[in-house]
This record gives C-alpha cells, sequence and structure tokens, in this order.
C-alpha cells in the first residue's frame, strides 16, 4: 500500500496571528463584554461593527492591554500568552489608533513619532536629529506619505494628524492595527487616500482591525466581518456572503430602514435670519433664514466655513460684521443669551464643546435649562432628577443610572444627551453640527426621526450641517452650499441633489 498523495492531504489551517477568546469584562451595572472570541489574521482587513455600546472600544482596550478582562484567554499565534498592560500589547505588535489622538500638538511630526523613544546624540543627554528626522521620513515614506517631518502637528490637517498616528504605530513595528472610526472626521478625498493606506498596509502583512459605522466601507475594504452586539458576538462572516441590510438587522436585532426620508410641511414664520455676518474665522457676507418647521442644511467642502458660520451665530466666536436676529429680535452674540433666548447649539466636537465628560449624565442633561427650571435660583435635586429621567426614557439615552458620569456613555448615547440637554432647555431653535458623525445606524435613525419631529410636531427651526451629502438631501426642506467662507448659492427641495451640492460647492 503506498504513502499517502501529500499534495491532496487537507491542510491544518494556521493559527490567526492573535486571538481573543472567551473575553468576558464587566463594570458597574453593566456587563461590556460577554463571552467574545475574535481573531486576527496577518494581512487582513476585519471589520468591527456594532451599535454604540455594543463593545467593540472595549474589547479593542482589552486587546491593547489598557483593560484586564474578568475571564478569557489571548494567544499570539495559537500560544496562550498573557497581556496585562499597554506595554504587554505592544511587545506582541498591537497599536491602536483611537479617535482622539494622542499627539502633541506643538511638538512636529518626527517628535510626536518617536516620543519617548528618541535616537541619542554622541554626547550624553543630547538627541541625534538628523536621524530622528532621516528615520521619520522613512517611516512615512513606507505608507506613501510625502511631508516634511519638521512641521509642527498642529498646524496639521485631521487627515494628516491621522497619518502620523499610523507612522507611530509603525515605528513600533506594529503587526496588528487598530483604527477607530478612522474616517469619522475625513473629507471625501481625504477618505479614499486613507483607503489607499490601508490597502498598502495590508499587502505589507500588517493585521488590520478597522471599526466603522459606513457599511460603504466595510464592503470596500473588509475582507472579513465580526458583529457585536449588546457586549456578545452575533456573527463572524465574510462581505461576499452578507448584505447591509443583513448587517444592520445582526447589529440592531431589528429592521432598521438606512435611507430616511420625511414628511415635508409648509413653513412658518422665520426663526432666524442672518444679514452680512462676517467673523475672525474666515467667513463673510453670510446671508441666511430659516423659518419656523424648516430643516435648513449648511453644506460644503471642509474648510468651507459651515462650522465658523454656526459658531458665530451661537455667539461662540465673535462676530466683525452683520446681524443676527432669532425670533425678529437682535442677538448681541453671546452664548449665554442666545441660550437664554432659545437658541440651542449640538457642537461638531461634543465630547470637547458640548458636554463635561467628567460630571452625571443628569448634571449634562439639566445644565442648560437651569435658569427655566429655577426661576428663583433654589436647586431642587428631585426636579432635577425627574427632567433628567424625563429626557433619558425619551431619547432611549443607554445609561444604567442618570448618575452615571457621562464619560462612560458611548459616543451615540452621548449625541442624543447632546440633544436632550436643550429639549430640557425649550429650545425653539437648533443648530446641529455633525450630529451623526461617529454613531451607528441604529442611532442615526433615531437621531433623523428626532430632528423630523422637532420640525413637524414642534414647529422648530433647525440648521443642520453635515459631511453627508446624503443627509443634507434626504432630511433638508432646502440647503445653503458654501465655498471659501462665504455662501455660494442655495438650493431649493426640488434642485437639492448630491451632484448639484459638489457642483455648487467646487471652486470655479
Amino acid at each position: 500500500m503506498g504513502a499517502p498523495d501529500q499534495a491532496n492531504a487537507p491542510q491544518a489551517e494556521e493559527p490567526p496571528e492573535f486571538e481573543l477568546r472567551g473575553i468576558c469584562k464587566q463594570f458597574p451595572g453593566i456587563k461590556a463584554l460577554d463571552d467574545v472570541t475574535f481573531a486576527i489574521r496577518t494581512g487582513e482587513v476585519h471589520m468591527l461593527l456594532g451599535e454604540n455600546g455594543a463593545g467593540k472600544s472595549t474589547l479593542m482596550k482589552v486587546l491593547a492591554g489598557a483593560y484586564r478582562p474578568d475571564a478569557g484567554t489571548f494567544l499570539y499565534k495559537g500560544v496562550p500568552v498573557e497581556i496585562g498592560s499597554p506595554a504587554a500589547a505592544q511587545r506582541f505588535g498591537i497599536a491602536v489608533i483611537f479617535q482622539e489622538f494622542s499627539l502633541v500638538p506643538y511638538l512636529d511630526i518626527a517628535q510626536n513619532i518617536f516620543l519617548g523613544r528618541e535616537f541619542p546624540g554622541r554626547i550624553p543627554g543630547t538627541i541625534d536629529r538628523r536621524r530622528l528626522y532621516s528615520e521619520a521620513r522613512r517611516v512615512l515614506k513606507t505608507i506613501g506619505f510625502d511631508i516634511d517631518p519638521k512641521l509642527p502637528v498642529h498646524t496639521l490637517s485631521i487627515a494628516e494628524q491621522q497619518v502620523v498616528e499610523i507612522a507611530k504605530a509603525l515605528s513600533q513595528d506594529a503587526r496588528i492595527l487598530v483604527m477607530d472610526e478612522p474616517t469619522a472626521a475625513l473629507s471625501d478625498r481625504e477618505s479614499e487616500l486613507l483607503f489607499a493606506m490601508v490597502l498598502r498596509l495590508k499587502a505589507q502583512g500588517v493585521a488590520i482591525v478597522y471599526i466603522s459605522h459606513r457599511l460603504a466601507e466595510v464592503f470596500a475594504l473588509g475582507d472579513r466581518i465580526t458583529v457585536l452586539r449588546d457586549g456578545r458576538k452575533i456573527d463572524s462572516l465574510l462581505p461576499s456572503l452578507t448584505t447591509p441590510d443583513e448587517l444592520v438587522k445582526l447589529m440592531t436585532g431589528r429592521i432598521v430602514e438606512r435611507t430616511y426620508t420625511r414628511q415635508f410641511l409648509p413653513p412658518g414664520g422665520v426663526v432666524l435670519e442672518v444679514k452680512g455676518l462676517a467673523s475672525d474665522h474666515g467667513i463673510a457676507g453670510v446671508n441666511l433664514t430659516v423659518r419656523a418647521g424648516e430643516i435648513v442644511g449648511l453644506s460644503g467642502l471642509a474648510g468651507s466655513g459651515r462650522t465658523e458660520v454656526a459658531r458665530a451665530i451661537f455667539g461662540a466666536d465673535r462676530a466683525t460684521a452683520g446681524e443676527i436676529r432669532l425670533f425678529g429680535d437682535k442677538v448681541p452674540g453671546i452664548p449665554s443669551d442666545s441660550a437664554r433666548r432659545g437658541m440651542a447649539m449640538s457642537p461638531e466636537n461634543r465630547k470637547t464643546q458640548g458636554l463635561a465628560l467628567s460630571r452625571s449624565v443628569q448634571e449634562n442633561i439639566v445644565l442648560a435649562g437651569l435658569e427655566k427650571m429655577f426661576p428663583n435660583g433654589m436647586f431642587s435635586p428631585a426636579l432635577a432628577n425627574r427632567a433628567a429621567r424625563s429626557i433619558i426614557g425619551k431619547l432611549r439615552i443607554a445609561t444604567p443610572s442618570p448618575r452615571r458620569p457621562m464619560g462612560t456613555l458611548s459616543g451615540g448615547n452621548q449625541q442624543k444627551a447632546v440633544i436632550g440637554k436643550w429639549l430640557n432647555a425649550e429650545a425653539k431653535f437648533f443648530i446641529f453640527d455633525e450630529p451623526t458623525r461617529g454613531i451607528d445606524v441604529g442611532a442615526k435613525a433615531e437621531i433623523f426621526s428626532l430632528l423630523e419631529k422637532l420640525a413637524v410636531r414642534d414647529r422648530a427651526g433647525i440648521l443642520l450641517i453635515s459631511s453627508e451629502r446624503s443627509e443634507i438631501v434626504h432630511l433638508c426642506d432646502r440647503a445653503y452650499v458654501m465655498r471659501g467662507g462665504r455662501i455660494a448659492g442655495e438650493l431649493c427641495r426640488e434642485e437639492l441633489t448630491e451632484s448639484n451640492i459638489v457642483r455648487m460647492g467646487m471652486h470655479q
């Protein structure tokens, strides 16, 4: 009897580069991870999906050594290992790039890449700067990024800062790179450059874990998909064997309409009128109006001045010219006065500008409405608690208690809390700057529904800024398009298409 044909013998599958098996993690009042297994393979882009609060960030913090799991094991190339600290994770080539970058703004690119790992010079206590910058250029070249490493980080765009974070990770021989919502703050062009970089890293054998709420990215880049829901792994599957709608159902446990259309009613009287608005932040000659019951879009390319207009209207930035009228009355341009008159501002960066993360959910919700709730100046904890619980219930904010620190909530629930504090303050005009950035499809649908209720049922006026042109098209009664700090034109409902927004927003 001859020897078996080795060519036809079944090949044992090579173990993953790294595997988390049976991971559990509990915090007071919440089970963040429940028996989660997650495999990471060399040269593979593994998409990690789930609603806000599903456990994605917690799982990655366990992988990075920032959290110790309550149960579970780690395997490196099939061999059990221990990860009890970020330094231990780094020894296995694991690096995580979170949404909030860990860069030092006033150091240059090279100094940030090699911070704490500088090359010693010939004289003790000095740094070999020539090697520092040559090594920085080498690392940047490997990811196709041609930029002067002597540039200060604070002068870079968000996309460029993200590349510096990637270069920093690769300079530490990272073989497993976790990217948390990497395109959340990027323009379409910047996102395309990032995708090219991801594919280049993949070709170099780097394993990439990619967290995203954008399903188009999942199918464009992903080799494998894992879905988490309520701290549990629901499924792990290939992009070719699923659809966007199936993924949404796996993430949410229900059918969610991904394309949103709203009811459009004739608008009421003018709520906001802006004439000739200018500020020191690059905007000039801005004229716009918002009527009761309208959602008015403010669109344009990144850097066109959208956020600067919103901040000047609310009074966060000083207006140098022009006039702002709210319900017919001139607004002096002071945030506290704007809020007192019924104006609300949901800023682009909710973490640093919209919330006090170290304070409780309850404190954040009642803060903007303190004067209305307690006109005599006497604070009532019971009334504050009832008001907070009412908003939490109305907006379905996922928190075990109103006293939970705001910083422990997911991004989507934090965004709901920003909106909730202005609902509690009984605002009648709302500015929403990127309200769905970094949140999942289920939470997006809830926020879209909330905006429609504010406009249709409450007849509030809304100014909506979004980099997602489809949101402007589907949600807005009409839209202004900005270019170079000025209003380039206005699109009525019939003209409001993505192609018209792009055409009007491009420099001509």
